[in-house]
């Protein structure tokens, strides 16, 4: 029988594939919220039908959508114009999205269901290293989030601030928000798969392929060893013999 040690070992594999799923949509959440224009969102205050009916404003380009179904957009150039929010969520997000790609790299050396990637004491500590990569893109996608909305909130409940120019959270937040939770639970999955016991040798789990390789290396160190004791009994059974006959001559 198994020991008990060895479900969450044959059940890691499955989590790791489930995180890798899950970090996968994060990344692409995270550069989708990054480049859309509707971080903020202004309210419908358009009186007639020439006016501007919907104003986003993003990361990157604030956009007008007029009610004659024109669409404009233009580009924030100045950097050092923009409030401090602004500037910090523009740098976290292109942070996060980098290393999320990075933790995408470790995390397909350190599958154990794939061949590549070193032996286990190597795909554990890439996949450890990538369950790590996870998580910090995870809070730095969490906090330009959370930042951007808590200022957005601020400016629609100040009663000094004009109907026309306050705004509600888009849905690029949302797609942040979503984004970072899905970072963060893809790297508490590998990080979680990765801290097995190490209580006893009981614990210690082999993958196929190295559980493959070392029966194929136990089988030849014993072929080699049958055939080391064949060769020695080989080799003195004629000296036997020979002995005997010249005893038997001198007799």
């Amino acid at each position: 029988m198994l020991p008990s040690g060895d479900g969450p070992g044959m059940a890691s594999p499955g989590m790791q594939i489930i995180g890798f799923v899950l970090a996968l949509l994060g990344i692409m959440g995270a550069t989708l919220a990054t480049m859309l224009p509707n971080w903020k969102v202004s309210a419908d205050v358009a009186s007639n039908i020439i006016s501007a009916i919907t104003q986003m404003q993003g990361l990157w380009m604030d956009c007008t959508w007029y009610s004659t179904g024109v669409f404009s957009c233009t580009l924030k150039y100045s950097v050092l114009a923009l409030p401090a929010y602004l500037q910090t969520a523009r740098t976290t997000m292109v942070l996060s999205c980098v290393l999320a790609a990075f933790g995408l790299c470790l995390a397909s050396l350190g599958l154990k269901c794939t061949r590549w990637g070193g032996g286990r004491r190597s795909k554990q500590h890439s996949a450890m290293a990538s369950g790590g990569c996870f998580l910090m893109s995870g809070l730095l996608c969490l906090v330009p989030a959370c930042w951007f909305t808590d200022e957005v909130i601020k400016n629609f409940l100040d009663s000094n601030v004009p109907p026309n120019n306050k705004f509600e959270p888009g849905g690029a937040l949302y797609v942040a928000f979503v984004s970072a939770g899905f970072l963060l639970a893809g790297g508490s999955i590998f990080c979680a798969t990765c801290s097995g016991k190490r209580q006893g040798p009981r614990d210690l789990i082999l993958l196929p392929p190295d559980k493959l390789l070392l029966q194929q290396q136990q089988q030849l160190l014993h072929q080699q060893q049958q055939d080391q004791l064949q060769h020695q009994y080989c080799s003195l059974s004629p000296m036997d013999n020979k002995t005997g006959y010249s005893l038997q001559d001198y007799v």
